[in-house]
């Protein structure tokens, strides 16, 4: 017998008893008795899952789906909004000044919250915010300016007695190193007069980059973007930049905004973060830019919760300032009590 002659013997009764075997397997399939029971006992597995799930069995499936599509609405509701993908920085820079757009028109009253009267007040005023609220600051400086309203006096002012004046401010002893030595420095160098340049104005005891341009801007009208805290916060919850340090901060906001509008811009964000968009709890149910904010919901969503949340004027409460601008109080704004006072 050939080798082809074989090998077609092998390979044909293989293929036929595959296919003979085939057909009767579909056969036995589809209808051998006990699949079906099988499969009807596979179907009530469902109905007890949704009865661990405490829901009811009359309508096995639809309640199932209906808890759980409630579920994944409340999770959504909650959850802070998704972040831009991929945004272009003219999506950034439209999206960061629409933003500020609407902070100007819910805070048209927006201001430092230091009372000062000169230049050298605030500056004075400015030193001593650090680590304490402006209204702290407010309620002490009467006293320190009334005894010595002029750099050359609080050059030559007693320490001790500087001392006893600020330590409701905090640090008081660095403090008063610090608008000591400032005082100093400008009757010394600067003929008692505050420098109007950024150079200048950094190279006074305790005065940083944040001061020089609180004071640059609102002493001098010349633009300035203060990096506070309260900045810091917003600025990342917004997704304004990714900067920690607050050098690096500054120039990142900076190329979002024309340099005539830095100083306002610190304003309004400074006066959301202290009002509505706080740091522990924000009043995301009460904030009126929610819609533009990718962190929504990292505070409270309840509307009337939110609202409680709220400080200053947004809350009917006392500002920061005892002698605030007429548009402040024109708004509403109520100022602030003199030190002892309640």
């Amino acid at each position: 017998m050939s080798v082809e002659k074989a090998a077609k013997k092998v390979t044909g009764p293989v293929k036929a008893g595959s296919e003979n075997k085939t057909e009767p397997t579909r056969k036995a399939a589809s209808t051998a008795p006990g699949k079906a029971p099988a499969t009807k006992k596979a179907t009530p597995a469902k109905p007890a899952t949704a009865k661990r799930a405490g829901t009811a069995a009359v309508s096995k499936t639809a309640p199932s789906k209906t808890v759980a599509s409630k579920a994944a609405a409340s999770k959504t509701a909650a959850a802070p909004k998704p972040p831009p993908r991929a945004e272009s920085h003219t999506a950034l820079v439209r999206r960061a000044r629409r933003i500020d757009r609407e902070l100007a028109e819910i805070y048209p009253y927006a201001h430092p919250e230091l009372d000062f009267e000169n230049s050298f007040q605030l500056l004075v005023a400015t030193v001593l915010s650090a680590q304490t609220t402006d209204l702290r600051v407010n309620q002490t400086t009467p006293t320190l300016f009334a005894k010595y309203p002029t750099p050359e006096d609080l050059a030559a002012a007693n320490p001790e007695e500087v001392e006893e004046i600020l330590r409701p401010t905090g640090f008081f002893r660095a403090k008063t190193r610090s608008v000591i030595g400032l005082s100093k420095a400008l009757s010394e160098e600067f003929g008692g007069e505050v420098p109007g340049r950024l150079e200048d104005l950094v190279k006074l005891p305790g005065v940083g980059r944040k001061t020089a341009f609180v004071v640059l801007g609102n002493a001098f009208g010349r633009p300035g973007i203060t990096v506070d805290t309260h900045f810091q916060r917003l600025v990342h919850r917004w997704q304004w930049t990714a900067e920690k340090d607050p050098d690096k901060i500054e120039a990142a906001i900076g190329g979002l905004f024309p340099k005539s509008d830095w100083t306002m811009l610190s304003h309004h964000v400074i006066f959301h973060g202290r009002r509505i968009c706080h740091a522990r709890k924000p009043a995301c149910g009460a904030c009126p830019i929610a819609p533009l904010c990718p962190a929504y919901g990292e505070g409270e969503t309840d509307p009337e919760k939110a609202r409680k949340l709220l400080k200053y004027e947004k809350g009917g409460f006392p500002g920061q300032r005892l002698s605030p601008p007429q548009a402040y109080l024109d708004a509403g704004g109520i100022p602030a009590p003199p030190l002892g006072a309640g």
